[in-house]
């Protein structure tokens, strides 16, 4: 008896219940591109009126000033190859391009990873929730009832939120794969063939088409002749 491999036991042409994986991946990638359109525009918008965006180190009770032009010029650049990426999933999704989604799904695998290392260096250094309430600005909401629980009840909490956020964000490159397993399987049933003659080139349909397609006319009976 041949056993199925995890990948195929996880393999699955629908997403979020009733959608299939390719649409999700096309949907999925327009929020990415929005979503990252709308922080490019935050910053670039940020480097026209510095004055309006600018915090200084009294603002944020730190030493160090953040939203200096180099970090905003480098985050306008991160959001802009983020836009690209968005993009190319888009359209390798929409135009089944396989090899077009991958950076798109490397970029969620790094995302994944980085979110984890964040919940390990919590739970590794719980003290880190306290260090950073307390670079917070005196007006921010909730800062001084969140600052008065204990570290093992932030620490919880927050492992809980990233739980969350992880759970989310594997579900998502699931369809992401999922997505890219089921392009790469269209694009492959759809090689067609050529048989090349000295005087004529015959196209050849896909195998699975020309079987499916029925006879235009059933076959004569057979008859049996007799000597």
């Amino acid at each position: 008896m041949m056993t199925a491999s995890p990948w195929d036991r996880w393999y699955s042409t629908r997403c979020c219940l009733c959608c299939h994986v390719r649409t999700g991946t096309i949907i999925l990638g327009v929020w990415y591109m929005l979503i990252n359109a709308v922080v490019l525009l935050i910053l670039l918008t940020a480097l026209n009126d510095p004055e309006q965006y600018h915090l200084t180190s009294a603002e944020l009770a730190n030493d160090l000033d953040v939203m200096d032009d180099a970090n905003m010029c480098i985050a306008s650049a991160i959001s802009l190859l983020m836009i690209l990426i968005c993009g190319m999933a888009t359209y390798g999704a929409y135009k089944l391009r396989p090899a077009w989604i991958i950076p798109f799904f490397c970029y969620q695998i790094f995302d994944f990873a980085l979110n984890t290392l964040v919940a390990v260096s919590i739970v590794v250094y719980p003290n880190t929730i306290q260090d950073y309430l307390q670079q917070l600005p005196e007006n921010f909401p909730y800062k001084e009832e969140v600052a008065a629980l204990s570290n093992v009840c932030l620490v919880v909490i927050v492992l809980l939120f990233i739980g969350c956020i992880l759970g989310f964000k594997a579900y998502l490159i699931a369809c992401v794969w999922n997505c890219y397993r089921y392009v790469s399987g269209r694009g492959s049933s759809e090689i067609l063939l050529y048989i090349t003659t000295n005087d004529t080139t015959v196209l050849l349909p896909p195998y699975d088409d020309s079987v499916s397609v029925p006879p235009k006319q059933a076959p004569p009976p057979y008859t049996t002749v007799t000597a």
